[in-house]
């Protein structure tokens, strides 16, 4: 079969829709979120922008079919994102957070535990999930092998119960809506504190509404402003034997399957800002002279840095689309391309955004162009969802020193 990169005609429809539901509902998150001062208001003013997501089918796509979902691949699911995340990156956070949160389940979890908790989404899709994942000491070493070290949110057996006690930052969607918690968790923990985490590392579904959850507080950003980051404490959490998912040290096969999910998919959102920076430079070309006799895209320069701000954009598109056909042909096996394009896209979007506030000046820096909060958005982008640096290319790195490693087994969709 040859390689084609044209769109189906379904795939349109959605791009199509996608981009509508921006231009007409997104485009006014950010004027309703733009003075509030408080982190967990911002947060709570986007779910009327969320609900109108779950009314459009959205939170259905990352849903199975039987289960009232849609079905929708990760790679149609990068297509509409992009188009949402051009207009704000706030409310297809937040469904992201969702979707990572469901992850573990949606690809490790019994068919009980999909019908325990997978319907209450598709009846009510504004619920929110999350992956209680980061420590407070951070996420990078979550499996480091000596115990005494990494994850520290530990279970213990206690009859037909696991108890969870632990404390985790950054738990997008943890507050809920109102500051009382999400619908359910999916919590990394360690089931002993004296084995390493190949043996210990555990994944454990936790309703919203089990005792001793705790909101302990909310972390302010600089970017992604009205994305939720709270500090979640677990106080002796009890729940089912039979929520955990799969058995004790598969918990990082089961987070880095669903990280790869969310890595390939930021190629999207990153995409998504770069187009809008580029779009602004390319209006303030074509219509500012600068105090001189003609516009300044008249200059070769100018052209230049707008000919190289496009290029990232397409590269980026691309291999987004690559990486996320590829997560999906393989059945979520292959993910050195998802972690490729989350740390390279991520990486071109900050200097896209830069580069187009060069080209604009000054005036980027101010409120006259939004460029300057493009640009904290943007930011947060190598740093999240698994630090380039801490997380991603030590991914890579290991891949590389694994002694079965194919170089051109991603590029040739094998695997």
């Amino acid at each position: 079969m040859a390689i084609d990169f044209t769109l189906s005609d379904t795939q349109k429809a959605l791009q199509s829709g996608a981009r509508t539901f921006g231009a007409d509902v997104l485009r006014r998150v950010g004027p309703t979120i733009a003075k509030i001062a408080e982190p967990d208001r911002r947060f709570y003013a986007i779910r009327p922008f969320y609900e109108a997501m779950v009314e459009a089918g959205f939170v259905k796509a990352l849903l199975p079919e039987e289960f009232g979902g849609t079905n929708v691949s990760t790679l149609d699911f990068a297509i509409a994102a992009e188009e949402l995340a051009a207009v704000d990156i706030n409310t297809p956070t937040a469904l992201l957070g969702t979707g990572l949160g469901l992850q573990p389940l949606l690809r490790f979890g019994t068919p009980e535990q999909k019908q325990r908790f997978l319907p209450d989404f598709a009846e009510d899709g504004s619920r929110l999930a999350a992956l209680a994942f980061t420590e407070v000491t951070g996420g990078s070493n979550y499996n480091c092998p000596d115990p005494s070290a990494g994850v520290q949110t530990f279970a213990h057996r206690d009859g037909d119960s696991w108890v969870i006690t632990g404390k985790k930052h950054y738990t997008t969607n943890g507050s809920g809506w109102d500051g009382s918690g999400a619908h359910l968790y999916s919590v990394v923990c360690r089931t002993d504190p004296t084995l390493p985490p190949n043996e210990s590392l555990a994944v454990i579904l936790v309703p919203g509404d089990a005792p001793g959850i705790e909101v302990a507080g909310i972390l302010d950003t600089m970017g992604h402003r009205a994305t939720n980051s709270p500090r979640m404490h677990f106080n002796g959490v009890r729940v089912p034997a039979s929520n955990i998912i799969g058995k004790p040290g598969e918990g990082a096969k089961i987070v880095e399957t669903a990280f790869s999910w969310t890595a390939a998919l930021i190629g999207s959102a990153c995409v998504g800002v770069m187009r809008t920076a580029f779009d602004v430079a390319l209006q303030f070309a074509k219509t500012d002279k600068r105090s001189g006799s003609v516009p300044v895209i008249e200059y070769q320069n100018v052209g230049y840095m707008l000919a190289d701000i496009k290029m990232k954009i397409e590269a980026a598109r691309y291999l987004t689309w690559k990486a996320c056909h590829q997560f999906d042909h393989s059945g979520t096996k292959s993910q050195e391309l998802a972690i490729i394009t989350k740390v390279y896209a991520s990486e071109l979007c900050v200097q896209a955004v830069y580069d187009a506030m060069r080209l604009v000046g000054i005036d980027s820096y101010t409120d006259m162009f939004p460029l300057a909060g493009l640009l904290q958005d943007a930011i947060c982008f190598p740093l999240y969802d698994g630090g380039n640096m801490g997380v991603r290319r030590r991914q890579l790195h290991t891949l590389f020193r694994s002694s079965g490693y194919d170089p051109m087994e991603s590029a040739e969709a094998r695997g």
